[in-house]
């Protein structure tokens, strides 16, 4: 009896701990270059069927160089990432308490880190309900002492989902944003209703920090929901994101000013970036903000791979600074506005700087004005065109009556030039 009142506890302490914990951060500082997808596709969203043999790889270093007992757990949450009222035994089958096993010292490399992997689910451990899950790295089986936590999701196919990016009517929008317009089919659920059992999110370019939550659908004839409303179904279209070639220290590339060789360390100044806003939009083929972890002389760049600091300047001759914050923003970044990604002036220089350690690979970025003040909102330093290829991921989930979490029914995704093949502008 008392065995089970102590897990019982350790459970609700879990909930309790998750409820306070972003699901995308790090916690510690020695942690870096945490990597969570699809099992052998770097660039893919973290995301597995119920009903098949799924995996994902989870990948991370830790720049204190030694061995140390990493464990992993993993929180159920509804569409919106709060954490389902619900115990651990509930939705996982196994263990909820896993140890990472998998590690390996850094070789070549003039920064010393141990890198550490795990592929996921588990053959002893795995999640029996579909949904959002937040995964947990803690040292030592200590639940509070949080290293990191990754975002994953597990999908049930319930829902047929067909779509398409089209160009708004709006005229203020019209050059500006594009919409996405789809389709929902639910035929296989049947005594549905739609206004209170069904959640939509739309993303653009795999971002939840402007993701478009809880869409509300324009027209339901039976178990078809159509979404089409033009004042909630837009995003800003942004420009083609920045790209940095980081695959080998020694090879300078197109976007490297220069960089220093030391004993121990590395230095790379990349070539100054400046507002494209004003200029004509052309097309390239970009990663969406996402980035790829990778070399270019054969090594293996998860433990061979080295680290660099990377030095970043920006030209704001548009004046953004004079009423927001400037940040450099992408997977690289977390998608985070932390300050220590803030841009700082340069008063000798009169450049806004930042820098950050980054490992061998290939990296691409944009940078984002905040407000001051709240709602904080955000802009696209380079401007916004129509035309821009950008990837959107509609996610549809359910909840069953007298359920207490959200199902992932669920997932398309919906690329703005399908359909356009060799069109450029």
């Amino acid at each position: 009896m008392k065995t089970f009142f102590l897990a019982t506890a350790l459970c609700i302490s879990s909930v309790t701990v998750s409820a306070a914990l972003n699901p995308d951060s790090v916690y510690m500082p020695n942690i870096h270059t945490v990597l969570l997808y699809q099992q052998g596709k770097q660039l893919s969203m973290p995301v597995i069927n119920l009903s098949m043999n799924d995996r994902l790889e989870l990948h991370f270093d830790d720049l204190d160089g030694r061995y140390k007992n990493y464990y992993y757990t993993f929180q159920l949450c509804n569409y919106d990432w709060t954490p389902a009222p619900l115990m651990p035994m509930q939705y996982t089958k196994g263990f909820t308490q896993n140890k990472i096993n998998d590690y390996k010292f850094s070789s070549v490399a003039l920064t010393r880190y141990t890198h550490y992997s795990a592929v996921i689910p588990q053959g002893n451990s795995y999640p029996t309900k579909a949904g959002n899950y937040i995964l947990r790295v803690y040292l030592n089986g200590d639940t509070s002492q949080i290293a990191f936590t990754k975002r994953f999701m597990v999908l049930n196919t319930k829902a047929s989902i067909t779509g398409k990016v089209m160009q708004p009517f709006t005229p203020q929008i019209f050059r500006t944003h594009q919409k996405i317009q789809f389709n929902v089919d639910l035929s296989e659920i049947s005594g549905l209703n739609a206004t209170q059992q069904v959640k939509v999110v739309l993303m653009q370019n795999y971002r939840w920090d402007n993701a478009i939550m809880d869409l509300k659908p324009s027209f339901i004839r039976g178990n078809n929901l159509e979404y089409s409303t033009e004042s909630t179904n837009v995003f800003p279209a942004g420009k083609e994101w920045r790209w940095l070639d980081l695959r080998d220290f020694h090879l300078q590339t197109d976007r490297v000013a220069s960089a220093d060789y030391n004993r121990t360390s590395t230095n790379i100044y990349v070539k100054t970036d400046a507002p494209m806003e004003s200029e004509p939009y052309i097309f390239y083929p970009d990663l969406n903000g996402l980035s790829v972890i990778d070399g270019v002389r054969g090594i293996n760049p998860n433990f061979e791979g080295d680290y660099a600091t990377v030095y970043f300047s920006y030209l704001d001759r548009e004046g953004y600074a004079n009423r927001s914050d400037i940040y450099l923003f992408g997977q690289l970044t977390n998608y985070e506005f932390t300050d220590s990604l803030k841009l700082r002036y340069n008063e000798e220089k009169g450049l806004y700087e930042t820098h950050m350690l980054l490992k061998q690979g290939y990296y691409s970025y944009t940078y984002l004005s905040r407000d001051y003040r709240p709602p904080f909102a955000t802009k696209e330093m380079d401007g916004n065109y129509y035309e821009t290829e950008n990837a959107y991921t509609i996610l549809v989930y359910y909840r069953p009556f007298g359920a207490q979490s959200d199902e992932l029914a669920g997932i398309a995704l919906v690329n703005s030039r399908s359909g356009r093949p060799g069109f450029s502008f």
